[in-house]
């Protein structure tokens, strides 16, 4: 069907068939909530229109077909079927009564020392609106995290909507060109600028409105599987400005490079900018950017963190892995250390940038020598 005809659309029913209409009514009814639209014909009913819930059920006695699946998001699916979370209506329609807020699972994480190349094609795919996606961790370690390199060659408007992710981290960093984006609560939309970075706290409702040509943004999110929502009922911007408001223990954060200042990094010749995000998570997740200050020898060391995450933004480094020798790292490599794995960055080059996520924000490093 064409977009251009969907206004002639008025309604939208579910066909469900049953053998008998008064039980199969009376459960929907009765027991669910449902109420009745449309009944007919009267003398001896062989249709019901019942609606409730965002939805409209059509029960048609002696109708052909498979009885369905109903999903139910409840605020205490228990209470509401007396224990039971899955029951039957008598035309045999499945009903599943979930939670309407459910928690986040996040997955047993399973680390592994991950390499990415940027000289790699095979790793791009075409995404969601001609985007280029990068997957920066095709293990995901075990499901717990998922980075992206994702790339919009043509700019210009982007054709996103109101959404928000129910997460339990999610940043965003932009590596090059610019992005104009727009959040609940805090102004107006603003520019997104090479170097800048942005924490998505849960479920904050935002939105992409347009880029430059060759906008390429660095997205870390966990768990790696997570839900996405449209909440298009909600106008961006909105009329409040709340930057401290807490969004599911966390605060948004919007880290302006150009603003940054830099400070020593936990290895000697090295300093880092930090965005903030370890404070705005209450210590759950922190990114900074980390280059070379001056010249020092590379140190062998290893960390106990949940996630240990780089991103070469420029320039070139050699990372000394355990195991695995020498691996040198160009702009657009990415790598992921797991605990206790030992390693040290050697050689960097002058106009070397790392972007460096860890979870928790302070990572305890023990350093040989004690350094």
């Amino acid at each position: 069907m064409e977009t251009s005809n969907a206004h002639l659309i008025r309604a939208a029913q579910v066909v469900l068939p049953c053998g008998d209409l008064d039980a199969t009514l009376a459960f929907f009814t009765e027991r669910l909530g449902f109420r009745v639209e449309a009944i007919f014909p009267a003398d001896d009913p062989m249709v019901a229109v019942i609606a409730a819930h965002g939805v409209r059920l059509r029960l048609e006695r002696g109708a052909v077909g498979a009885p369905g699946v109903l999903r139910l998001l409840c605020s205490d699916p228990a209470a509401l079927a007396g224990g039971d979370t899955v029951l039957t209506a008598p035309n045999g329609t499945r009903v599943e009564l979930a939670p309407a807020e459910a928690p986040i699972v996040l997955p047993p994480i399973q680390q592994s020392f991950t390499l990415s190349r940027m000289t790699d094609d095979a790793q791009w795919k075409v995404g969601r609106a001609g985007m280029r996606y990068r997957d920066l961790i095709p293990d995901r370690q075990g499901g717990r995290f998922i980075a992206s390199h994702i790339c919009i060659p043509g700019g210009g408007p982007v054709p996103d909507y109101v959404h928000f992710h129910k997460v339990r981290f999610q940043m965003i960093y932009c590596r090059k060109g610019w992005a104009r984006l727009v959040y609940e609560d805090q102004g107006e939309p603003f520019v997104l600028a090479a170097g800048d970075c942005v924490l998505q706290p849960p479920q904050i409702r935002h939105r992409v409105l347009e880029s430059s040509p060759g906008l390429e943004v660095i997205e870390i999110g966990c768990p790696a599987e997570h839900e996405t929502h449209a909440d298009p009922g909600l106008a961006l911007p909105t009329s409040a400005l709340r930057p401290d408001r807490d969004f599911g223990g966390q605060r948004f954060v919007r880290h302006e490079a150009a603003k940054a200042i830099w400070q020593p990094w936990h290895l000697d010749g090295y300093e880092c900018r930090d965005s903030g995000i370890g404070a705005a998570t209450r210590g759950l997740a922190g990114a900074r950017t980390v280059r070379p200050r001056v010249s020092a020898p590379p140190v062998m060391c290893s960390h106990d963190a949940e996630f240990l995450f780089w991103f070469v933004l420029d320039g070139g480094v050699t990372l000394q892995a355990e195991g695995r020798g020498a691996e040198r790292l160009a702009a657009g490599d990415s790598v992921v250390v797991p605990a206790g794995m030992r390693h040290a960055l050697a050689e960097p080059s002058p106009e070397l940038e790392l972007l460096e996520v860890t979870l928790p924000a302070e990572v305890e490093v023990a350093v040989e020598g004690g350094r």
